[in-house]
């Protein structure tokens, strides 16, 4: 007699999308990415204007939106406006050959070195050398460590 088996089928997810040496984002390869910085400053605009336009402070938030915003307060490395704009524009500015996606990932995941920065983002190792990779990390930690 077969045994059961002990786990499901594994599905295989359709599309193209891999954020591998090459980046393979299907249907979202033209689409901007936002850091989690960003998303939480874009949120916290949307919940604002919500609330004046329905004249209160406070509204009632479904329980999606309590979740993700809790979310982004907790890994969201810059909470400034003003802080999270210049961070985005510097990096659009001095990095073109940058994808959003991984500009995005950059401020994100805030990396200490260019080493940990291709390993966890592995398509900058054919766009930026080790050094200019490193000043650019230095930059954006420096930009975090004044608001800390």
């Amino acid at each position: 007699m077969a045994q059961a088996p002990t786990a499901r089928e594994k599905v295989q997810i359709g599309g193209d999308e891999e954020a591998g040496t090459e980046l393979k984002l299907g249907e979202f390869q033209d689409s901007p990415s936002l850091s989690l910085s960003a998303a939480r400053v874009l949120i916290d605009a949307v919940v604002t204007r919500r609330g004046e336009e329905e004249g209160r402070t406070s509204i009632v938030q479904e329980p999606i939106l309590v979740k993700m915003r809790e979310y982004l307060d907790e890994f969201a490395r810059f909470k400034e406006k003003s802080k999270v704009a210049d961070l985005e524009a510097n990096l659009e500015d001095n990095f073109p050959e940058l994808h959003s996606f991984e500009r995005s990932q950059l401020v994100s995941l805030c990396c200490q070195d260019a080493e940990e920065a291709k390993t966890l983002i592995p398509s900058l190792a054919n766009k930026l050398d080790d050094d200019r990779l490193q000043a650019l990390l230095q930059d954006i930690n420096r930009a975090r460590a004044v608001l800390e």
